[in-house]
């Protein structure tokens, strides 16, 4: 299966080098790549694309509305969205993973990062630059507020879950930690995903920081403060 790729960014030589590397490998193709969000949001709905790549700073529409608009909270059947920046601040951070995105990418992380990233979103997972995860994690885990409880109580197994994720690991590397199926797993995902009312393993992961989930669970390991 082809992933469908939209690629949008101010800069015309940032759009043709990243056409390239998408271009380049045999499972995805770039069905548009466009200068602003405005144009962004009206090609992505037109195509609906599998992976969106987005430029914050952009005219007419910034990536973080352009995220907003095609994967934020109310948005039915929404889009996953990778933002590619070469801004590296908290706000935008924080501002682009709120608003729906499944990824934040600086644009000196390199072609396998980018392509990484790509198909993470394409399967509904997120990756996020390692620059930036560190620093993410420590806000979420002292958060400004607190964050919202879950519609219905979690099991401890699907607790254990959320830590998993937490902590970066895929469906097959929490398959194998837990000893339970991949499906198991993929079942497990989806009521959480309903219970917190969240759409990602972003969301998933920033609830479990700012829930004190996380520091509840590491507390007294090696390592973990």
């Amino acid at each position: 299966m082809t992933i469908r790729v939209l690629i949008a960014d101010d800069q015309q030589m940032v759009r043709t080098g990243f056409q390239m590397i998408v271009d380049a490998q045999p499972d995805m193709e770039v069905v548009a790549a466009v200068s602003d969000g405005a144009e962004a949001v009206s090609e992505a709905r037109r195509l609906r694309p599998d992976v969106c790549l987005l430029d914050i700073r952009m005219p007419k529409l910034d990536g973080i509305e352009v995220t907003r608009v095609l994967a934020g909270p109310g948005v039915e059947n929404p889009l996953r969205v990778v933002i590619v920046t070469t801004f590296d601040l908290d706000e935008y951070v924080y501002g682009a993973l709120r608003s729906g995105a499944t990824g934040f990418l600086l644009k000196d992380s390199g072609p396998t990062l980018l392509i990484e990233a790509v198909r993470a979103a394409a399967v509904g997972d997120a990756l996020v630059s390692p620059s930036v995860t560190v620093r993410l994690l420590q806000h979420l885990a002292q958060p400004q507020r607190a964050a919202r409880p879950a519609n219905d109580p979690l099991t401890d197994r699907e607790l254990d879950v959320v830590r998993l994720v937490a902590r970066g690991r895929s469906n097959q590397e929490v398959a194998a930690e837990l000893f339970v199926s991949l499906s198991t797993v993929k079942t497990h995902l989806g009521s959480i995903f309903a219970k917190l009312g969240v759409r990602n393993r972003v969301g998933i992961a920033a609830w479990a920081w700012e829930s004190g989930v996380m520091s509840r669970a590491t507390e007294g390991l090696p390592g973990y403060k």
